[in-house]
């Protein structure tokens, strides 16, 4: 009976090794016929050892090219990219007709040198970047690996690997290329490796060769190995692999888990032999990466478009001064033919004109001249330098400096509405920590005042010589228990050493290591480790370890492995004194009920411990136990062993199992781990929302753990309306998820605004709504989309209306219901739903999918993205967005080489953005629009002059000036406000986030903005060309002689010009350095002298015919009359435009008006006021007070969210089991608190609670009461051009981000904490270095929140002031 058994059994799995080949070849063919379409092959075959044969095939190289140019095409393809741009056309045109002598009026080397300059400039610039790329490709093609040729191993470079070449990895070793995993030093033919590069994740991973080749260990049997792989194309899916190795007349199925993929990182195996399937391009780490492409920026495209209208205004111009020629030529002009013939080519009117329009085209093209992009270039260029010389967005611990990669982006960073971020590494550190727990009904870990002294760090050395030094716990209470025998709190521990998956290594005696595939378990057994019970090795049925220095050996009957549906894992295991015991560990959402009866009152006392530590946003855990007797154990292991034999169904059936036996457990407690976040990763992303920039995350990892981690860095908060969950698997029930929580955000906000007017009108229901809307989602932390009673349904939602949703709306979308939601039919549906949420957080991505999401947005939204991560995985998010930005983190380089910026902290984001963006974005605006002004005032004075000249294309000025106005005379203090202009200080745009909006709004430089400063060059070209052609007709010198010539008129009307534009560039800059002073006055002087110089008598007698204002500056500018017009014109130009800027800021003020305003009154009022520090980042080593912000209702499990199903049977099987166990490096992190729970409860504590709609702001503790702002809407809470009634009275800078939108409702001015010791986003940062002490003028200036002496912004003014 027994035979007859093992010969069905061995039937049995055969027949499925055949149905599983059969499901392979199905999918292959599935894959064929999507891909037949689009030109690609359609199968891969590969055969081992075989170059010959795998070369007709003409696959890839394992030679990878990031770069864009090499030494030949450099010079054509950059021209021609270069030659895109429209202006560069537009210069080369020019060039063309001032070459023709008939038609020049001006030089050629006008417009040749200042071209050749810009083309140089930026072709550096491009060959300097691409040498940069083909230095990375040079190192990672160099690369050395083993590759098996002819029997004996050989080193080759990577470039030079082939596909079908068997290659010998060794430990710690990248991975070359995609191969298939042929044999291992390890046991059973398994390897580890570390995936960070592909996926993000610093966990193991293992993988397994097949098991006939598993024992091919020797090069000699390699050699011989013919097998032969067919496989599916190359693709980008990390997470699949479908293909079959033919070896030996006999088939077997292949697998992802049979897969090296390039960019892994072989780690604790020794070596290994694979089979190179994809090489190069084709792997699928590359097949990853999204192309090079050249990033524009949105004022670049708008100067593209104003480019071309103001060459349809100058052809417009052209003509009509063409027109004139030919109606003058043929009116007037026949009448001089006889003594003023025309010139030989020219035998008629028409043709007259006709070279007249070309004229007039060359004379006016300086309406836009190149100078205008080579002042553009260098003024980026500036902004970047102060990126990289910003000490505040320097990391001493990596000793890493912010590094701004390009120089083309910079004004678009003030511009930003989308962030899409990674998690690991971005976000999080990835590093875990046992922070407390509840034994008992006792919990552990408090510390009782986190403003006290600080509580002494326990030293486990004494009490046991096994302890991991780096273990931070404080809480002593706990270790008393441990030492006088606790019965709770020792098998509390004895679970945490049990029941786990990990590996040990013991790399010297007493030194463990241990190696988890979660950071999670890896905690906790090393809490077990250092309380005295410790884990110290393995076999496939018993586990060691040491309890309180003695040595216990458990058997391992069973393991009930982990999944993401049972979110928990139990072990079984028999104690030396025979009894059998199972333990379990998992979320307390389901583990708590499948406890005994009897467990009731330590349950109820255990969910508050639960409920406070989730509130802590700490990842909670709960244990329990159960005993069992031998007739249980021996029922319940038959049946176990007959699910985990069966052919069909064969995870129910397991499932089925562990549900038996793991019923009418006994509570032990829980635990609670804290997932380290970045330092200042929560006040960061609270800053940038407060400025209106929306933050999506993308993650390779498991929807729990990206949910814990949202609720940690406050993306997701237990006050939002509703959190959806998307995860169908089939595009109808994605379909439905998307429309059914549309209807559900639509019904909310109407229901949201109904209740705010009932509680207006003292109803008071809206609460009650809220609460409602949030049901579902309790206890499970908003796992599953649960919906009260269904309300009347509403017309079918369209995209159009989800703009105008109000309330706080979070969605979660796994990768799966991604890839449906992005299809063609439903991205709209997908877009307007996720646009219209506060938070977005998308779950077990690709990377392509995180490309193919930016892109999206971009497409759709036509809106400014930024993405930013630290791994290679993220690297096509980071080409795809409009903005890149890399992370040098623990995942390598891949992400900072691919970015357009690059830091070592996400906080330093927040200074980026609101700082150097936002300030790049005003400067470059005030730039643009200042010189089309001055170029339009001085280009148009040529109209004018063309009615008074016959329309000869005679200019007004000297030819020299013309050559120098836009060189010499105007162009330094135009870049002198370019690069140091700002309107506030730097502190202040992070206290105000709101100060952002009008970049996103493009409200400083628009075609709107664009129309006026035209406008009002041409206002002032009028009154320069008809004031003193008015006032010179008639004047006279003192001698009599008349003052009505061309040149004195030239001479009068281009110093008039000068003092203008310079008069109105001292107008338009808002911050005053020496360098501005030295170079408005500078220029001014320039012009004087150069005038004075190139119209003496010494330059005419050497060049009589060049210099033909011989003498004009010294005997105009003597004339009294002359300054007098000049006077008047200047007048006449400047006092419109101050009376509208008066009046603009008296009656509309806008904020950064108001913020200047109140700085002046600071500066006036000087009184000392010491500041509150309630804004600190109180920073600890690993104090759990202050820790990111409290938060209460849902729980959640954070239970190894990032472990992997089947690790379990792994190790009962023996498979993973070694001489040297595993390693696991551990890590410890300063712990970084949060300050806005403490601003939170000094608001609660120091503001009376709002009897009515409108709450009073909290007086400062020095000024009093503070007059609110505005009596309407908020300037935090509205668009930049929303009026500020009040210029006085700011409430203080001690609100949570939380209460700032509070006070928004009652309409007051709250600023962000500032911080006292400068380590806040919000404090006084103002020390780029030497460079900008200097050219800023901070130097000697009186830091706000540094000095005990000046008073903080809430005390300004009294409202009489």
């Amino acid at each position: 009976m027994l035979l007859s058994r093992r010969k069905l059994q061995e039937v049995l799995e055969e027949t499925s090794l055949e149905l599983e080949t059969i499901k392979i070849c199905i999918s292959i063919n599935r894959y064929q016929q999507e891909d037949k379409g689009q030109g690609q092959e359609e199968e891969r075959r590969v055969r081992a050892n075989d170059r010959e044969y795998n070369e007709k095939f003409q696959y890839a190289s394992n030679c990878i090219m990031t770069s864009k140019y090499n030494i030949i095409t450099f010079l054509p393809i950059n021209l021609f990219e270069q030659f895109q741009e429209v202006a560069n056309t537009y210069f080369l045109f020019l060039l063309i007709l001032q070459l023709i002598p008939q038609i020049s009026s001006l030089s050629w080397f006008t417009t040749i040198v200042p071209l050749a300059l810009v083309l140089s400039i930026t072709a550096v610039k491009d060959a300097t970047d691409d040498y940069f790329r083909h230095k990375s490709d040079n190192q990672v093609n160099n690369r050395q690996s083993r590759v098996l040729i002819h029997g004996s191993l050989q080193n080759e470079k990577w470039m030079n690997v082939r596909v079908g070449d068997i290659i010998k990895l060794e430990n710690n070793q990248f991975v070359a290329a995609d191969v298939l995993l042929l044999s291992s030093s390890e046991p059973h033919g398994l390897c580890y490796i570390e995936t960070a590069e592909l996926d993000g994740e610093t966990n193991m991973k293992v993988r397994q060769s097949v098991s006939v080749t598993s024992e091919m260990g020797d090069q000699n049997n390699l050699a011989l190995f013919d097998g032969e792989v067919v496989c599916e194309p190359p693709n980008n899916k990390l997470d699949r692999f479908c293909g079959t190795l033919y070896w030996q007349d006999k088939k077997y199925s292949l697998t992802n888990q049979n897969m090296l993929l390039r960019g892994c990182v072989l780690r604790n195996t020794e070596a290994c032999y694979g089979l190179v399937i994809f090489a190069g391009p084709d792997t699928k780490l590359m097949q990853n990466c999204g192309r090079t492409t050249f990033k524009r920026t949105s004022i670049d495209r708008l100067m593209n478009t104003l480019v071309l209208w103001i060459f349809c205004f100058l052809v417009c111009m052209g003509v009509i001064l063409a027109v004139g020629n030919a109606v003058w030529e043929r009116e007037v002009g026949s009448r001089f033919q006889s003594y003023l013939p025309w010139d030989p080519p020219v035998d008629n009117f028409l043709f007259s004109a006709f070279l007249s329009f070309w004229s007039y085209i060359i004379i006016l093209n300086t309406v836009v001249p190149i100078s205008l992009y080579v002042s553009v270039e260098v003024i980026r260029l500036g902004h970047s330098y102060f990126i990289n010389w910003d000490e505040q967005m320097f990391c001493s611990q990596c000793n890493t400096a912010a590094e701004a990669r390009t120089t083309t982006l910079n004004e678009e960073l003030g511009q930003v509405e989308y962030i899409f971020s990674d998690k690991t590494g971005t976000l999080t550190q990835n590093i875990m920590s046992f922070n407390k727990c509840s034994i008992n009904g006792q919990t552990y870990g408090e510390v009782t005042d986190p403003f006290g002294p600080q509580p002494k760090r326990l030293d486990f050395t004494p009490f046991n010589p096994l302890a991991d030094p780096d273990f931070c716990f404080y809480d002593d209470t706990l270790l008393e228990s441990v030492k006088v025998g606790d019965s709770h709190t020792q098998e509390f521990f004895r679970l945490l050493a049990l029941c786990h998956t990990v590996m040990s290594e013991e790399k010297s005696k007493g030194e463990l290591v241990y190696k988890a595939q979660s950071p999670d378990e890896s905690a906790l057994v090393t809490a077990a480790r250092n309380f005295g019970f410790v884990f110290r090795f393995r076999t496939p049925g018993t586990i060691t370890t040491i309890e309180m220095g003695r040595p216990v050996t458990y058997t391992l009957l069973a393991i009930l492995d982990f999944n993401n549906i049972r979110k928990r894992m139990s072990v079984i295991v028999r104690h030396p004194e025979g009894s059998i015991r199972l333990y379990c560990k998992g979320a307390d959402t389901v583990l708590l009920e499948r406890l005994h009866p009897c467990n009731q009152e330590l349950m109820n006392i255990t969910s508050d411990h639960l409920n406070e530590y989730a509130a802590d946003g700490l990842r909670t855990l709960a244990l329990a136990y159960r005993d069992l007797s031998e007739d249980e154990w021996e029922s319940w292991s038959e049946s176990h062993h007959y699910a985990d034999k069966a052919t069909d169904c064969r995870e129910d059936r397991l499932a089925a199992a562990y549900e038996e036996i793991e019923q009418d457990m006994m509570l032990l407690g829980a635990t609670a781990i804290e997932d380290k976040l970045q330092e200042g990763v929560p006040e960061t992303i609270a800053v940038l929302s407060l400025a209106n920039i929306k933050i999506w995350v993308l993650t390779g990892d498991k929807q729990e753990t990206a949910v814990n981690i949202g609720y940690s860095c406050k993306m997701l908060t237990d006050d939002m309306t509703e959190v959806f969950i998307i995860d169908g698997h089939t595009v109808q029930r994605v379909r439905q998820e998307l429309r059914r929580a549309r209807e559900r955000m639509i019904e909310a906000s109407q229901i949201g605004a109904g209740g705010k007017e009932a509680e207006l009108g003292g109803c008071g229901e809206a609460n009650c709504v809220g609460n409602v809307f949030r049901e579902g989602h309790e206890g499970e932390g908003a796992k599953q989309m649960q919906y009260p009673t269904p309300l009347p349904s509403p017309p079918h939602p369209s995209p159009s209306n989800m703009d105008d949703i109000s309330g706080e709306f979070a969605l979660v979308i796994s990768g799966q219901s991604l890839a449906h939601a992005l299809e063609a039919d439903m991205e709209m549906e997908f877009v307007s739903m996720a646009c219209a949420c506060k938070a977005v957080i998308c779950c077990r991505v690709t990377p392509l999918q995180k490309a193919q999401v930016v892109e999206l947005i971009k497409k759709h939204r036509k809106a400014v993205t930024l993405a930013i991560g630290d791994g290679a995985n993220d690297v096509s998010m980071i080409k795809s967005a409009h903005i890149g930005v890399g992370i040098s983190g623990q995942e390598g380089i891949q992400a900072a080489l691919a970015s357009d910026y690059s830091f070592s902290q996400f906080r330093f984001l927040q200074r980026l953005l609101l700082v150097h963006g936002r300030w790049s974005y005003l400067r470059m605006c005030r730039f643009l629009c200042y010189f089309f002004y001055k170029n339009f005032a001085f280009t148009m004075v040529h109209f004018w002059f063309g009615f008074f000249c016959g329309f000869s294309a005679q200019t007004v000025y000297d030819q020299y000036f013309i050559t120098l106005y836009n060189i010499v005379y105007t162009s330094l203090p135009v870049l002198a406000m370019g690069i140091f202009d700002q309107d506030v200080p730097d502190q202040k745009s992070l206290e105000y986030p709101k100060l952002y909006e009008p970049g996103q709004l493009n409200l400083l430089f628009n075609k709107r903005e664009f129309f006026i400063c035209i406008a009002q060059g041409i206002f002032t070209s009028v009154v320069l060309f008809f004031v003193p052609y008015a006032v010179l007709s008639n004047a006279t010198q003192s001698t009599g002689v008349p003052l009505a010539d061309y040149q004195t008129f030239a001479v009068t009307t281009a110093t008039a010009l000068v003092i203008v534009v310079s008069v109105q560039i001292a107008l338009d800059t808002g911050f005053w350095t020496v360098i501005n002073y030295v170079f408005v006055l500078g220029s001014l002087g320039s012009y004087f002298t150069i005038m004075i110089a190139l119209h003496s008598q010494t330059l005419f007698r050497i060049f009589p015919n060049q210099f033909h204002f011989v003498g004009r500056a010294q005997s105009t500018l003597l004339q009294p009359v002359v300054w007098l017009t000049i006077a008047l014109a200047t007048a006449i130009c400047i006092v419109p435009v101050l009376a509208c800027r008066f009046l603009k800021v008296d009656l509309k003020p806008q904020l950064s008006d108001t913020v200047r305003y109140t700085q002046l009154v600071l500066q006036k009022k000087r009184k000392p006021l010491v500041r509150s520090t309630g804004g600190t980042w109180h920073q600890t080593s690993s104090i759990s007070e202050g820790r990111l912000g409290a938060r209460g209702g849902s729980r959640r499990s954070g239970y190894a969210f990032a472990h992997q199903e089947g690790f379990g049977e792994l190790i009962t099987s023996g498979k993973n089991m070694r001489l040297s166990s595993l390693a696991l490096a551990s890590f410890a992190s300063k712990h970084s608190s949060s300050w806005i729970d403490t601003l939170r409860r000094k608001k609660h504590a120091q503001t009376p609670p709002c009897a009515s709609g409108e709450c009073s702001p909290v007086p400062s503790s020095a000024s009093g009461s503070v007059q609110p702002l505005s009596n309407s809407s908020s300037v935090l809470g509205g668009s930049q051009d929303i009026p500020v009634e009040a210029e006085t009275g700011v409430t203080p800078a001690h609100t949570a981000p939380q209460a700032s939108v509070q006070a928004h409702d009652a309409g007051a001015l709250i600023p962000l904490a500032p911080k006292p010791n400068g380590d806040s986003p919000g404090g006084w940062t103002i020390t780029l270095g030497t460079v900008q002490g200097v050219f800023f003028g901070w130097k000697n200036r009186p830091a706000a929140s540094d000095s005990p002496d000046s008073p903080s912004l809430a005390e300004e003014t009294s409202p009489t002031e």
